[in-house]
């Protein structure tokens, strides 16, 4: 419980930065008013989505490539206070060691409940509309904040091993950008060349993707939506060992 509590209270601290630092709030907020509004109107007319409206299609796409990216602030957030010595001064304090990364993780939680009430009010907007019980819809709302958890993790991951923010924001755009665009986020995967859609129907993006399709707007589900539920716990549970494995070996140098 003191574990809990500590992390509880540094999810606390990092929510409380947003108000000091409200440019936070753009990555979550402008960010994806604008990607949805660009990819509706710009080129939603040249895109073929046979069965739906390309907002309909587009939708669930943005919103978990926009949850994949919402961790971005803990790596940069987490290299910058290991370079201020921060973390150090936390080691000093009568607090669980864990409680660095859980506090990290938990107050991405909020950003991601933020960015997405934000993109489904602007899909709304524009046209979006829900094909599904109020379940579905409940199940769908739980299966991104899932898998925004477990990028959590793999952004902790990536700004423990960065040398410097710069660093890990490098970092985070040669490994995640391509991950979230070759998928079926924007467009189907068999309008891509045979290798390239082999590839992204492999990415766990295209499994919560489609996943979120089948609860939303009633897509056949298959096994998209257990498959997705394995890639989140299993990236979270994989990504969690490395960070802290990472972390233990860092505070002990």
């Amino acid at each position: 419980m003191a574990a809990l509590s500590d992390a509880l209270l540094l999810a606390q601290r990092n929510l409380r930065r947003i108000p000091r630092n409200p440019d936070l709030l753009v990555g979550v907020t402008f960010q994806p008013i604008m990607f949805v509004v660009l990819f509706t109107y710009v080129f939603g007319g040249a895109i073929s989505t046979p069965g739906f409206d390309y907002i309909d299609f587009f939708l669930p796409g943005i919103i978990v490539q926009m949850i994949a990216f919402t961790g971005y602030a803990t790596a940069l957030g987490i290299s910058d206070d290991l370079r201020k010595g921060l973390i150090d001064r936390f080691r000093s304090l009568p607090m669980a060691r864990s409680a660095v990364l859980a506090g990290r993780t938990l107050s991405d939680v909020s950003m991601n409940v933020i960015a997405l009430v934000t993109m489904l009010i602007v899909g709304f907007i524009v046209g979006f509309s829900f094909d599904a019980t109020a379940g579905k819809i409940a199940a769908g709302v739980g299966l991104v904040l899932l898998f925004g958890y477990a990028m959590s993790w793999v952004y902790c991951f990536f700004g423990l091993i960065a040398s410097s923010p710069e660093s890990a924001s490098a970092m985070i755009t040669i490994v995640i950008f391509p991950l979230t665009f070759v998928s079926s986020a924007y467009v189907p995967t068999d309008s891509m060349p045979k290798v390239l859609a082999a590839i992204a129907n492999a990415n766990p993006i295209t499994t919560v993707v489609d996943a979120l399709r089948s609860l939303w707007l009633g897509t056949p589900a298959g096994t998209d939506v257990g498959f997705a539920l394995l890639w989140c716990v299993g990236i979270a549970a994989v990504f969690a060992v490395l960070a802290t494995a990472r972390y233990r070996r860092t505070v002990a140098r």
